[in-house]
């Protein structure tokens, strides 16, 4: 039901939502609140036939049928891999077959990492093979691997206080997940932390909330000035096992095997396509999500999810012949796991034109039941945005809350475009606000 707020927006959107200079264009004089309010609810209509198509009729299902024929026939869908562009060009085959408008692909440079073999054993105090996946750009290790005494740590402030200690050891991050957001800094930061006081190389507990001996991979970072470690995550059970054993005074010993590359940044592409506005078809209501996954997983949720619902979008609103006064824009992102590489390149190539964009949506928190829309704009839009989703109160989706970033569209919204999340009943989003879990498999 995400791709139902997608499409009311993009069908409802009356007004620019920024700063306002596009509100005057084309002899458009400025209106009341209560008009703008009255016009939104005269759509109530189109509101009920978009629901009963997707909830009920022919449409049921479809974004999650297409979407399955997507992961089962490509896999995962690694920046800079084959896989990628088949499943961006099997895309630009599907949204100009769905009769879409400007169906092209924008080229765009993306990052080229491969993990290669990796393996991690402790052998003191006893043999056992650790369940491990590398971060996201790490290096590799030398061929015979890194073996080395391990320091346990649950912060970055232990660390500092331990610094002396880490000299020429395996840093582990037995850090306590908390939220996914105050978390995750440990993978973003694990690695240059553990390098400034000497560390070979650094482990972080997988950044969940649970774990099945599941270890999660995600993008890390590396910075200049700092010397580049071999960096990988362990699952929560191994990093408690460590800890336990370090509290008693043991000691521990790992070796640890990482076949990472990195390779020249390659060719890939954004996938764009439209339904033209009718009125003002040089403004735009942007829906996107991104195509490209982690290497050990289908990329379903993520962002497999997010990129079917923002098509869905579109094809709801063909199927029903609705002609939205402003173009909506479908972006699938390429590179995203890679800090949004794909969609800085599009602001980059489209930043000019930025007071053309009405508002810049984004889906890549999951497929878990919708309650709203997290929103960031001016007073006066949110105000409108509040009587756009009234429409879907008989589904119940009419939470409007604030913080509507997202990787893709911060560039928009940080040049005054408004932007929307969506908001999930997500454990973890309730439990640490708001959650981007783009980079955990």
């Amino acid at each position: 039901m995400k791709f139902l707020i997608f499409t009311f927006v993009g069908v409802v959107h009356l007004l620019p939502l920024g700063s306002g200079k596009a509100i005057y264009k084309d002899g458009i004089s400025q209106r009341t609140f209560q008009e703008i309010k009255e016009e939104i609810a005269n759509y109530g209509n189109v509101a009920k036939a978009i629901i009963d198509l997707a909830v009920y009729g022919k449409a049921q299902n479809r974004s999650y049928e297409r979407l399955a024929l997507l992961v089962d026939t490509v896999g995962p869908r690694l920046s800079g891999s084959k896989n990628l562009e088949k499943a961006i060009q099997i895309m630009y085959q599907n949204l100009q077959e769905n009769g879409l408008d400007n169906v092209h692909l924008e080229p765009v440079k993306i990052p080229h990492w491969e993990r290669g073999e990796e393996s991690a054993v402790m052998l003191e105090p006893r043999i056992h093979k650790m369940a491990i996946l590398g971060l996201g750009g790490s290096i590799g290790t030398p061929p015979e691997g890194i073996t080395a005494e391990v320091l346990v740590v649950t912060s970055f402030d232990e660390l500092q206080r331990r610094a002396p200690e880490a000299r020429g050891k395996i840093v582990v991050y037995n850090q306590p997940y908390v939220s996914y957001w105050r978390t995750v800094q440990y993978r973003v930061q694990g690695a240059v932390e553990a390098a400034r006081v000497g560390a070979l190389a650094s482990l972080i507990r997988s950044v969940a909330s649970f774990s099945i001996y599941s270890p999660h991979t995600g993008i890390q970072e590396y910075q200049d000035a700092v010397p580049r470690i071999p960096t990988a995550c362990i699952t929560v059970e191994d990093a408690e096992m460590l800890s336990r054993m370090a509290s008693r005074g043991i000691r521990i010993v790992i070796q640890l095997k990482m076949g990472a590359k990195t390779y020249p940044d390659t060719d890939s592409f954004n996938t764009v396509a439209e339904i033209t506005g009718s009125k003002f078809p040089e403004q735009v209501v942007l829906v996107s999500g991104h195509l490209d996954s982690w290497d050990v997983g289908q990329g379903a949720m993520d962002d497999g999810g997010g990129a079917f619902i923002s098509w869905e979008a579109l094809s709801l609103i063909k199927d029903l012949g609705l002609h939205p006064k402003r173009t909506l824009r479908l972006v699938l992102w390429t590179a995203e796991e890679q800090g949004g590489i794909g969609a800085l390149q599009y602001y980059q190539l489209h930043k000019a034109n930025v007071s053309n964009y009405s508002l810049v949506m984004e889906s890549d928190s999951g497929t878990f039941l919708p309650t709203g829309l997290q929103f960031t704009g001016s007073d006066k839009a949110r105000a409108i945005m509040e009587e756009v989703m009234k429409l879907l109160q008989p589904l119940n989706i009419t939470q409007l809350l604030s913080n509507g970033e997202g990787t893709d569209i911060n560039f928009w919204i940080q040049a005054g475009v408004p932007g929307a999340f969506e908001k999930l009943r997500n454990p973890k989003l309730d439990a640490g606000g708001s959650y981007e879990e783009k980079t955990d498999t």
